[in-house]
């Protein structure tokens, strides 16, 4: 593999925003596909976050395909159901909007513990960042089954091998993390606007 399992990603990334700075529908979708491969590294310990992840791209991915020059800006997924009041319903993009940017939330903080914090293992990596991202929002089940699933996390050094390729993982992260961020928080602050931002799991 040339360079390492994140090189799509960060290739993908430089498209995401259109010339006038609008997020784009289809590369910001692409980006977090990226993110799967990475994400099936970790074995058992993340299926859970894998099939939310690809659940939530599909959903936002379906709409998009439904009007491709309607919705080609991300936003305007979620602003269709702002105006029809059908945003807090289980099945609608902004709650797949939602918990998408919050499971990449989550990787983002799990993927800088990695490069961050070398003396910690997988699961301590994996434990801290689901605690400063996801775990206000699940309830006690979504919680309980997550907590047991990390448990599952591979061992460290193997995963950064695997992952590495015949790249530099470390700067690839680094890369990867601080240029994917800051449209995250932009999907923050947007929800936030209409009230979405702190919908919270059953």
């Amino acid at each position: 593999m040339e360079g390492t399992v994140f090189a799509p990603a960060i290739e993908g990334i430089k498209t995401i925003k259109s010339e006038q700075g609008e997020i784009l529908s289809q590369p910001f979708l692409d980006v977090c596909k990226h993110i799967l491969p990475v994400i099936d590294k970790f074995g058992a310990a993340m299926a859970l976050v894998k099939s939310d992840i690809g659940g939530n791209i599909s959903r936002l991915e379906s709409k998009y395909a439904s009007n491709p020059s309607r919705f080609n800006y991300l936003y305007s997924l979620v602003q269709v159901e702002v105006e029809t009041k059908t945003t807090k319903s289980s099945s609608s993009c902004t709650n797949g909007l939602l918990w998408l940017t919050r499971a990449m939330d989550f990787l983002v903080a799990l993927f800088r513990n990695l490069i961050e914090h070398e003396d910690w293992s997988m699961s301590q990596a994996c434990t801290d960042s689901y605690t400063k991202t996801l775990k206000k929002w699940h309830g006690w089940l979504a919680s309980s089954s997550f907590t047991v699933a990390l448990k599952l996390a591979p061992d460290r050094k193997k995963f950064m091998d695997v992952i590495g390729g015949t790249g530099d993982i470390n700067a690839d992260i680094e890369n990867f993390c601080s240029a994917f961020s800051p449209f995250l928080e932009e999907n923050h602050k947007f929800l936030a606007r209409f009230g979405l931002d702190d919908l919270k799991a059953s």
